[in-house]
């Protein structure tokens, strides 16, 4: 068996220089910004590695774009504590959207706490109550989105543009961190100090809800750790479904 990843992938290839990569998201999130005036944009955290970058270049530079997260009650401690970190170092409370109790009440009183396990269909269900429905409120009003989705994470996002639109919501999706390599990623971290998740120190390069999430071994893609039961085709949570391209992947 191959063993466990002991931490995130920092030699891999890189897709330009650190500098260029930096001031190219700096005019990304302001060109943002400045497409959608007077706070009607977020930013969708899960409080991972690609959205702490995002989230360390709209706070420091005080980007009009609003942080939001989805505490659907499943989380690991770690990306709970991710909260209370990102607050102590920015001095920005990070809004947190939570399922309908009584949602989930009806979801377990049918099904059971786990049966997530049983199929996708249960498994989406569970995903729909504890993320999408929570994301319709957490984007209700605002004009566009921003996600740390990128390219490289899996086989359901190779095609993925720098913008979207969205077609569930009417809105626009931004994907300013699509063509960065998992490298990318970690020298603006580590170039820039910025906090990060203890979980991605352990094999976790995507983190979602604790009992969904397992380590990735070497060799694995970096969201086989996600619903790793499922097919490799099929996973993805709904969060990012509906959306239609509406520039090119440049």
């Amino acid at each position: 068996m191959r063993p466990i990843l002991s931490g995130p992938r920092r030699d891999g290839p890189r897709s330009q220089p650190l500098d260029a990569l930096i001031a190219e998201l700096d005019g990304r999130l302001d060109g943002i910004a400045a497409a959608h005036p007077g706070h009607r944009v977020k930013l969708a955290s899960s409080l991972a590695a690609e959205d702490m970058v995002l989230t360390h270049a709209i706070l420091s530079r005080h980007v009009d774009i609003g942080i939001f997260t989805l505490q659907t009650g499943r989380l690991h401690v770690e990306t709970v504590g991710m909260l209370d970190t990102v607050e102590s170092r920015y001095g920005y409370r990070i809004e947190a959207f939570e399922p309908r109790p009584e949602a989930v009440a009806r979801y377990v009183d049918a099904h059971g706490l786990n049966a997530f396990y049983e199929s996708v269909d249960l498994r989406k269900a569970c995903c729909e109550m504890r993320k999408v429905e929570p994301l319709n409120r957490a984007l209700t009003g605002v004009d566009a989105w921003v996600t740390g989705q990128r390219r490289e994470q899996s086989v359901t996002r190779t095609e993925l543009p720098h913008r979207e639109h969205d077609g569930a919501r009417d809105i626009a999706k931004y994907n300013p961190l699509a063509d960065w390599t998992e490298a990318d990623v970690w020298a603006y971290l580590d170039r820039l100090d910025v906090p990060v998740n203890p979980l991605h120190a352990r094999g976790y390069p995507s983190i979602g809800c604790e009992p969904c999430t397992r380590a990735v071994r070497a060799g694995e893609d970096s969201r086989a750790g996600r619903w790793w039961w499922e097919s490799r085709d099929t996973k993805e949570c709904g969060l990012h479904q509906n959306v239609a391209t509406s520039d090119s992947k440049q």
